[in-house]
């Protein structure tokens, strides 16, 4: 059978929902900074390609911003190499834009690199947010102090949590638009980069037309 042209993700629109978590981010910094439950998961569309996604992400909201988590399966072969651990970028349309190809004031791009620490067991993480190419405006860009996060390194795989403030988030208005622009690349370097929907043969980075729809649930 030969390989289709276009990927099955762009053939329909995403819509996925994110449900209301009140006890995040958690206090002090021992154990998770979210701790979403399951309920929280996107849906995986590596199946629509034939393909076994390795990530698991799971999304919430409250009045206070929103909490996203990255849990992936299994370690790196070779997790101390120059370019990182892992890398996690988001992008966020506090307008969820439909009828434009380039990111507007209300979108962001937050990005993280995550880095294994001397002793192999701990993780640093470079978090902060990017300017988006082609803008026709760009979103304030936040200070990194802002974004909480948290990373774990386990046997079976690890983790990356990490909470966006309502102020980092320029637009967001959960009572009067309960719509957000998302999209994700999951990355370690080893394995097929993951995507929400369609990925790096398209302009993902910079249309928010191809990112998927969060619908902020009660």
């Amino acid at each position: 059978m030969s390989k289709a042209l276009l990927p099955q993700a762009f053939w329909f629109r995403l819509a996925a929902s994110a449900p209301f978590v009140e006890a995040m981010p958690r206090p002090g910094g021992q154990g998770p900074l979210l701790d979403l439950p399951a309920a929280c998961t996107l849906p995986d569309l590596g199946a629509l390609e034939g393909r076994s996604s390795w990530a698991s992400v799971r999304v919430a909201w409250n009045q206070h911003g929103l909490g996203v988590a990255v849990l992936a399966e299994g370690r790196s072969k070779q997790p101390d190499r120059p370019e990182g651990f892992a890398d996690i970028h988001l992008w966020v349309d506090t307008r969820d834009t439909r009828n434009v190809s380039r990111a507007t004031r209300f979108c962001h791009r937050f990005s993280a690199r995550l880095v294994l620490r001397p002793d192999r067991k701990t993780l640093d993480v470079d978090i902060g947010q990017r300017a988006i190419a082609r803008a026709l405006a760009d979103a304030p860009i936040c200070d990194p102090s802002d974004l909480s996060n948290r990373a774990t390194v386990a046997k079976g795989g690890w983790g990356f949590e990490v909470f966006l403030p309502a102020k980092v988030l320029h637009g967001f208005d959960p009572e009067n638009n309960s719509r957000l622009g998302f999209a994700y690349q999951v990355s370690d370097h080893e394995r097929e980069d993951q995507f929400l929907g369609v990925g790096r043969d398209f302009p993902l980075g910079e249309n928010p037309g191809l990112w998927a729809t969060l619908e902020l649930k009660p």
